[in-house]
């Protein structure tokens, strides 16, 4: 029997990943640098240096917040700061033990965010996450698997990288939901989804910053990151089922990674008013037919949400890496952290063979793994 895997976790980059670098692309490696601690940028005061550009940047439009690197005075004191890095898998398994999960899928944390114009430098950069990744798989017996981050502004490289990735242990291919100035029904994109169902790799729509355009619109500590991070996966969503592009790639998965599922009845309902459907559909026919997955926060309105995805088209994430050890207060983290999702879980109304689906089921049926 399959066991429970976390949907959603996170991988805090660590310098050791650019020594994955090829060596022609290695002066231009992300460094750290710092600034001194009564800036603007408060605890986040150590920040990637990347072409110039700093990552996280807490102040300003365009900003992100990223628990990478864990340099940051906001992260560097906590004891699992090694675990988040995957540098320390034993206690990042000891972690997953107290959780009561099996096995994880992991996510990027500074890809979250746009992080170069340089085409060929994006290729450089996902290729050393990509292998750094690969490496962790293999010597965590097959336990953590993960997605592509793929280079998306050249398709022959992305390609190349999702056929590395299926080799290495990699279950997903990594999406925001506005990649540049595309939304992700794009025909651009189709090499992209063609390969990943020739691969079996599901497309895996995460919340991040991936359009320059919106994200200088966005103050970030006016708005945190709900205007160029959380509300990009809802458009991906409706214009991927308006314009059938699910139709065209008949076996490819689709996953809504740490988006909430409050937001479907709502894009459900715009979707009635521009496009023509049968009744049944609007409900959990969408989700089974389009092959598509809600990620579920525990804090929602379960009973309400299922009348519309279903109960086989749910999974869950605890957000891992992204979370403040000893506490599930959501303003004191990010808000998706949930490390105690299976216990509340098991202690709801829910019955016990469909928390069995959210938790196993569901969540290896999206990935295609066991």
């Amino acid at each position: 029997m399959a066991g429970i895997l976390d949907a959603d976790t996170h991988i805090a980059e660590p310098p050791e990943m650019w020594e994955h670098l090829d060596p022609e692309w290695y002066a231009r490696r992300p460094v750290v640098v710092s600034v001194p601690d009564d800036t603007q940028y408060g605890k986040s005061d150590h920040m990637w240096l990347i072409d110039g550009q700093i990552y996280p940047r807490t102040a300003g439009r365009g900003g992100n917040r990223l628990v990478t690197p864990t340099s940051q005075s906001s992260v560097r004191d906590r004891v699992d700061r090694k675990a988040r890095e995957l540098l320390d898998l034993p206690m990042r398994f000891e972690d997953m033990k107290v959780q009561g999960v099996d096995g994880q899928v992991v996510f990027p944390t500074l890809f979250l965010a746009y992080l170069t114009n340089d085409a060929a430098y994006e290729v450089a950069l996902c290729k050393a996450y990509n292998r750094y990744m690969a490496n962790v798989y293999v010597k965590s017996g097959g336990i953590i698997r993960w997605v592509v981050v793929a280079p998306l502004r050249d398709v022959d490289a992305t390609i190349q990288e999702l056929r590395y990735g299926k080799t290495h242990g990699a279950c997903g291919v990594f999406f925001r939901g506005i990649e540049g100035d595309r939304t992700l029904d794009d025909p651009y994109f189709f090499p992209v989804y063609e390969e990943a169902q020739a691969l079996d790799l599901a497309i895996t729509v995460h919340q991040g910053q991936g359009a320059p355009a919106l994200n200088n619109l966005v103050d970030i500590q006016r708005s945190h990151t709900f205007t160029h991070g959380r509300m990009p996966p809802i458009v991906a969503f409706r214009n991927l089922v308006q314009n059938k592009v699910p139709q065209d790639f008949p076996t490819l998965r689709w996953g809504f990674i740490e988006t909430g599922a409050s937001w479907v009845p709502y894009a459900m309902y715009q979707l009635q008013g521009t496009m023509k459907a049968d009744s049944d559909f609007w409900g959990p026919k969408l989700f089974e037919e389009n092959r598509m997955w809600i990620s579920y926060e525990v804090g929602e309105d379960y009973d309400y949400l299922v009348r519309y995805i279903g109960e086989d088209h749910i999974v869950v994430g605890t957000d891992y890496g992204h979370h403040s050890p000893g506490t599930n207060d959501r303003l004191a983290s990010d808000p998706s952290a949930q490390t105690h999702m299976i216990k509340t879980l098991r202690n709801s109304s829910i019955a016990s063979n469909v928390v069995d689906r959210i938790l196993i089921d569901n969540p290896n049926a999206l990935y295609g793994v066991s």
